[in-house]
């Protein structure tokens, strides 16, 4: 079941909420911001940890943590493409982001996850192209497990909700 609402993603009830992060996984500004903080300094400690063994997270690809004071159970990082006009490989990317978030989930008996608009904020990826990525991404991998109950599209604010509503509706 998909599900789209206009809120704040860090008071979504879900087994994990994902953090629109960047590859140095310490926090930032937007949705990373706003999970570090509300979530607490665990969420912070065990991406330092993350760091410390991998180096962070290379664009496109995942890591979970525990969500702290957050009412989800984990987080996921997942770190979206900044948008160079599409020049970068940026729409596989972004993809990738979202089909790596999935697999995680699916290795943590996760069953419900909610999604930021990844890459839409700062990191200037149009919204539209952006939406497209995110619904037919997580369609496709839908179709191919049923371990995935519920996943909810959190849109920050009114341009994103509109675009999701109108491609859902499709």
């Amino acid at each position: 079941m998909v599900e789209l609402i206009k809120g704040n993603i860090t008071r979504i009830e879900v087994d994990a909420i994902v953090n629109s992060a960047n590859t140095s996984l310490l926090g930032g500004s937007g949705v990373d911001g706003a999970i570090h903080k509300a979530g607490g300094k665990t969420i912070l400690e065990e991406c330092q940890k993350i760091r410390a063994k991998q180096g962070g997270c290379k664009v496109g690809n995942a890591v979970i943590t525990t969500a702290g004071k957050l009412p989800a159970k984990f987080v996921i990082h997942t770190v979206g493409p900044v948008w160079n006009n599409g020049k970068n490989n940026e729409v596989s990317l972004l993809s990738s982001a979202y089909l790596n978030t999935l697999k995680l989930a699916l290795n943590n008996q996760i069953h419900s996850i909610s999604f930021p608009n990844i890459s839409t904020g700062i990191y200037k990826f149009p919204k539209e192209k952006a939406a497209k990525i995110a619904i037919e991404t997580v369609f496709n991998f839908l179709e191919r497990t049923d371990k995935i109950k519920k996943i909810i599209f959190v849109c920050h604010d009114d341009e994103n909700y509109e675009i999701y509503s109108k491609l859902l509706k499709q």
